[in-house]
């Protein structure tokens, strides 16, 4: 695999930076430092900077020599997980109950090396974007980014993010059109019921002999109201109700994730979820109230963006290196948010099976958002070369005039 040559020269001091990040992990809306850390980069490499986006969120302007032209934005999120981390090698979180389990300090650093080489490459027409997002974590950092005026103060014809991805090839692509990761919708159902002693059931009308019976139901939806082609998970994750042995008690609280590829398999989905409820609590004597709370819409690539990158890919890597289409994952990625306001492409990069990890890493693979995750720093030439590869191949394809 060729790389672009700064890259190899500078990987000793993007691994550092990369494993600085790691070591002092931050959560979603809190990530000061590891903002300042980044504008500071920007800074010291003459790129324009805006903060404030999002709280934490940091955008890098850099605009071409070569005149004006269309307008690309490129993605990373900063956020860590509040999990604890296992591995005890020298770079390990110092953050207690905070960890970088998913790699967002390797898609930070590959970003800024790519906004580096950009800075000194500056022969292009238009303007490359560095959108440095917090709180991708069930936070919504990308909305709240939005909502804050990403898109208007910062007008984008495109917008494209990468993903690491654990048990793919290291140097190896995936990338679909459509949807690529899943929605995440959480619910809680709230029974309410009548107690009673539990050697006196006729007395009662007992919610979690209701609740049995809607968790049942519920996963009829699945098998019995969607196409078997149109993949959907709901998952009861809790259930809560009761506080001795010989009561029947008063509620009872069923609580879980909904993910789908489709908004529209998600509005069956939560209306079936609400029938289903409703009539198996009334005809045990309950009531039932459902709580569905979408979080994260499906991550859904556009078509062209998406041929445009698998072309790139394959012209550099060879067709054996892309994987097009890759299959979806049920994840989810508040990126999604974004390809709802602008044509773009998300995508996955390689991490490798864990052989990477140095001596110290804990005894769990190397999967996210595991306490033995670790990101491969071979990846951070390969996916720096990716973006400015794609920042300037886009713009030159889409000049003005």
């Amino acid at each position: 695999m060729t790389t672009l040559p700064p890259f190899s020269a500078w990987q000793d001091e993007f691994t550092a930076i990369r494993r600085d990040l790691h070591q002092f992990p931050e959560l979603g809306f809190n990530e000061f430092r590891t903002a300042d850390k980044i504008a500071s980069y920007l800074e010291q490499w003459q790129i324009p900077i805006h903060r404030g986006l999002g709280d934490t969120g940091v955008v890098g302007i850099l605009k071409g020599e070569a005149g004006t032209g269309a307008a690309i934005g490129l993605r990373a999120d900063i956020d860590a997980l509040p999990m604890p981390e296992i591995n005890d090698f020298a770079h390990k979180s110092q953050n207690e109950g905070t960890m970088h389990a998913c790699g967002h300090d390797g898609h930070t650093t590959m970003l800024l090396a790519a906004a580096r080489y950009l800075s000194q490459h500056r022969d292009f027409a238009g303007t490359v974007y560095f959108i440095f997002q917090p709180a991708e974590e069930g936070l919504g950092g990308a909305k709240k980014m939005i909502d804050d005026g990403l898109f208007t103060l910062f007008p984008m014809d495109a917008v494209f993010g990468i993903h690491n991805w654990p048990g793919l090839e290291v140097g190896h692509f995936g990338l679909r059109t459509g949807a690529i990761m899943a929605s995440s919708s959480t619910f809680t159902i709230s029974l309410q019921g009548k107690g009673a002693h539990g050697a006196m059931p006729h007395l009662g009308a007992d919610p979690v002999m209701a609740a049995v019976h809607i968790a049942q139901g519920l996963q009829s939806i699945i098998s019995r109201n969607l196409d078997p082609l149109d993949p959907a998970v709901l998952s009861i994750t809790q259930v809560h109700a009761g506080s001795a042995d010989n009561v029947i008690p008063d509620h009872a609280e069923l609580r879980g994730t909904v993910r789908t590829f489709s908004n529209e398999t998600l509005d069956l989905i939560e209306q079936r979820m609400a029938d289903i409820s409703k009539l198996n609590a009334e005809a045990l004597g309950c009531r039932a109230e459902l709580n569905f709370q979408r979080r994260y819409p499906p991550t859904i690539n556009h078509d062209a963006p998406t041929a445009f990158c698998a072309e790139l890919l394959t012209e550099w890597l060879g067709a054996d290196n892309v994987i097009y289409p890759v299959a979806p994952s049920m994840g989810a990625e508040d990126f999604s948010f974004m390809l709802e306001q602008v044509p773009g492409c998300y995508l996955f990069l390689g991490n490798g099976d864990g052989d990477h990890r140095t001596q110290g890493h804990g005894l769990g693979p190397c999967t996210l958002h595991n306490g033995s995750y670790d990101f491969n720093d071979d990846l951070i030439p390969i996916g720096a070369t990716y973006w400015v590869k794609l920042a300037t191949s886009w713009l030159k394809a889409h000049a003005q005039g």
